[in-house]
């Protein structure tokens, strides 16, 4: 008598596909749902691990769209200094889904965009960017006219975007309870000052992440019926947490989370892919070998496999790629990414 499991390819069964295997002879680990052509536009915003989506579609001659682009005579040292083309446009790490959320209802013009200024030292500082600009800005007005450019930058991605690229870092955030809104950092780390009575940590649970996706979406699609999306989740564990529990478990579950919302949200939806650089990083079939010492940061190594692995598994799905597409021919410099977040090691005693 014939079973379901008689006829599954290699990939189904783990001894075949994983343990009679070299690491690094994984393969199929991504079916793309999308047929990623070079002439169409690319999009990336997210956690600090999406930083390096946009560099190497670049250099594999990708179209990755960047809407806001550095003053002209700027170099690319101080262009990354003060945050220009990290993302597709110049709004910080995006963190969250509800963060992400926020963004969209103020570039469709949803929500207003609140008017709070955090100061010190006569200098400003954007509390949804807290530090896009390294010093602060001069004024008020100029961050206010910054904050106001990056949202129609934001605006103009999701409109002229083929495909959007989100990364999803945290559970943990920070809201102003009496306005509603949320803060990418927690105020008084990166600059603000906390108050008790008005700032609420959330840790947000898989209802509340999926809804504020699932809206996201929606609204970018309405502004754009073209878009598709692909997630990821972020494979760089929490710097810290305030959960009260083991740093180690509230990244596991915090990570665990996201990827149950990204899983859901792939079946439910056609426009919807995921690509798994999580799993990739992490598994303990890679055996940490792309870690660095402190075991939070990914080497370059673990970067060019994530890559190498996405731009490989479209050529096996859909074909009529280089060799330069499918790997690396020559090692990619990785920068480090720009994450507020880490900062928060300066407060452990």
């Amino acid at each position: 008598m014939s079973n379901p499991y008689e006829n599954l390819p290699e990939k189904a069964f783990w001894k075949l596909s994983v343990s009679n295997r070299s690491m690094f002879d994984i393969a199929g680990l991504w079916s793309p749902k999308f047929h990623i052509k070079k002439d169409q536009y690319i999009a990336t915003f997210g956690s600090c691990f999406s930083q390096h989506f946009g560099s190497v579609l670049k250099q594999r001659g990708y179209r990755w769209l960047s809407t806001e682009a550095p003053p002209f005579g700027l170099n690319d040292v101080n262009s990354k200094r003060f945050n220009y083309n990290v993302f597709s446009a110049r709004t910080g790490n995006i963190y969250t889904a509800s963060l992400l959320k926020q963004w969209t209802e103020w570039a469709l013009e949803k929500k207003e965009i609140p008017d709070e200024v955090w100061e010190r030292d006569g200098r400003f500082y954007d509390p949804f960017r807290p530090r896009i600009e390294p010093n602060g800005f001069a004024s008020k007005e100029e961050l206010r006219n910054s904050l106001e450019q990056t949202v129609q930058s934001f605006k103009e991605a999701v409109e002229k975007t083929d495909y959007f690229v989100f990364t999803l870092g945290l559970t943990e955030s920070w809201m102003n309870s009496e306005f509603g809104y949320e803060y990418p950092m927690c105020p008084g780390t990166v600059a603000g000052e906390f108050d008790d009575n008005k700032h609420k940590f959330v840790n947000q649970q898989f209802t509340q992440i999926f809804s504020a996706l699932s809206q996201s979406m929606d609204m970018m699609r309405e502004k754009n019926p073209k878009l598709k999306f692909i997630l990821t989740v972020s494979p760089i564990p929490l710097t810290a947490t305030n959960s009260n529990q083991h740093v180690l478990i509230a990244t596991m579950a915090s990570k665990s989370t996201l990827r149950a919302v990204t899983n859901q949200l792939t079946q439910n939806e056609a426009s919807v892919d995921y690509f798994p650089s999580y799993e990739i990083i992490n598994s303990p079939i890679f055996k940490g070998a792309f870690f660095e010492p402190n075991q939070r940061s990914v080497n370059s190594y673990g970067v060019d496999f994530v890559m190498d692995n996405f731009f490989k598994c479209l050529g096996e799905k859909f074909g009529r790629y280089t060799e330069e597409d499918l790997h690396s021919t020559k090692k990619i410099k990785t920068s480090v990414e720009i994450c507020e977040e880490q900062l928060l090691e300066a407060f452990g005693k």
